[in-house]
């Protein structure tokens, strides 16, 4: 069929027109020339005879919707005349004018008839596909075109790996300790961190300083007893932990700023632990209270007047970061149960029994508390990658302060002062303090340090 009717639109000679004299030849070799369509992917159309009109000439690029347009009217013409277009598939579609398989719609400026609006469908020809897989391979190595160097640092520091051990090591992750505290408002999720990076700033501002060889008739071994004393108060009155680490900070720190007499001494202990009652407790003892406990050694008028005088000297300055204060974060951070949590304050109330302590500042403390717990308790790993992010302290930081923790452990049972022992050997506190000491295990840890 398609032999016998051909198209209308005549071949073309390329790069030139279509003298008017020869139009009629033109017409009849018409009859003999199927490549009719061949010339519409071309960049430029000249002009076409059409029925015996010629054309307006069209020097315009061939797009995929011209080339569509020029199509469909061809067809409209050629079913004006009810002959078929013979359209060869290949033809149209090699010049890249229209995409295999797209639907042409017939669009003129008149009105069309219902024959005129059908739509063509031009058969895909699969040569002209491009593999899906090919194409991002292509892109792929247009996008990688510059060449990796090998430099002879980069050389020497995988090597230094190697031979560290550090190659195939796995990157610690950091866990999200706040993340099921999201809903809590009193978590303050939001700006818990920054909180916690002004206490580690504030506490360089605020620390009691060494001030044992300034006092005259005081030493290290009179404050031990004062603590021990202290420590006894605060458990049989039951108050807060805030309390009772609040009241060693003020002792210290007015030490580190007052001289005061041996008589004195418990006199200032216990003008602290009022003012700490009185800023931490919803139910402070009374003053009363603080007189029976001391075995009325001290007025009322004393007691208060200490208290004017203790305040005065610290400018009413109470609020500051102890010890307490980065154990519960430093508790969460660790992820610890009810054995480790005991554990921890036990460690934080021996380092309050110890003036040498006085030397670390409160965020070690309460570091080489978890850290000493963890070793005691045998804790695999001993100091995590979580715990190093939250306390801003590596574990060869802490083994210093850790080892006077453990060392007060051992030498906790001998001892005269056993406040602190006892109460953590009862079963009210899980009897941690019963543990082996990790003496042995931290001596390790620092001499396995002190090699590099």
């Amino acid at each position: 069929m398609a032999s016998r009717h051909q198209t209308v639109v005549p071949q073309q000679q390329r790069g030139g027109h279509v003298p008017v004299g020869k139009q009629k030849a033109g017409a009849a070799a018409d009859g003999k020339n199927r490549r009719a369509l061949g010339d519409i992917g071309n960049l430029v159309v000249h002009a076409q005879v059409v029925e015996g009109k010629l054309e307006h000439q069209i020097n315009r690029p061939i797009t995929r919707s011209f080339g569509a347009q020029l199509l469909a009217n061809a067809q409209a013409v050629a079913a004006a005349n009810k002959k078929p277009v013979a359209v060869k598939p290949s033809a149209a579609v090699a010049r890249g004018g229209i995409k295999p398989g797209k639907k042409v719609v017939v669009k003129g400026k008149e009105k069309k008839t219902e024959e005129e609006k059908k739509v063509i469908v031009i058969s895909p020809d699969k040569n002209q596909e491009v593999p899906k897989q090919a194409a991002e391979t292509s892109r792929s190595r247009t996008k990688s075109t510059r060449k990796k160097v090998t430099t002879l640092t980069s050389v020497l520091t995988a090597r230094s790996k190697v031979a560290c051990g550090l190659a195939d090591k796995p990157k610690e992750l950091v866990d999200d300790i706040d993340a099921a505290d999201t809903e809590d408002e009193l978590a303050v999720v939001d700006y818990v961190e920054d909180i916690y990076k002004f206490y580690k700033s504030a506490e360089h501002h605020c620390r009691p300083h060494d001030y044992m060889d300034s006092q005259v008739e005081i030493n290290a071994k009179m404050r031990a007893i004062l603590a021990d004393w202290l420590i006894e108060v605060h458990h049989k009155f039951e108050l807060a932990p805030e309390t009772l680490y609040l009241t060693f900070y003020i002792i210290d720190r007015y030490l580190s700023m007052k001289t005061v007499l041996r008589r004195e001494l418990q006199l200032v202990g216990v003008s602290a632990m009022l003012i700490a009652s009185k800023y931490e407790e919803i139910w402070a003892p009374e003053v009363n209270d603080f007189i029976c406990i001391s075995d009325r050694a001290y007025t009322r008028e004393q007691i208060l007047g200490m208290e004017k005088a203790i305040l005065n000297k610290l400018e009413w300055n109470l609020t500051v970061p102890t010890p307490y204060a980065f154990l519960a974060r430093y508790l969460k951070a660790a992820s610890c149960d009810q054995e480790m949590e005991r554990m921890v304050f036990f460690f934080a109330e021996l380092a309050m029994m110890h003036y040498s302590m006085i030397m670390f500042c409160p965020s070690m403390v309460a570091a080489a508390a978890v850290h000493a717990a963890r070793c005691t308790l045998k804790k695999s790993p001993l100091w995590t990658a979580t715990l190093k992010h939250h306390t801003g302290f590596s574990e060869q930081q802490l083994l210093d302060c850790t080892q006077m923790l453990v060392n007060s452990h051992a030498a906790a049972p001998e001892s005269k002062l056993k406040v602190v022992y006892k109460k953590y050997s009862s079963e009210q506190f899980g009897a941690v303090a019963l543990q082996p000491s990790a003496t042995k295990l931290v001596e390790e840890l620092k001499a396995a340090a002190s090699l590099f």
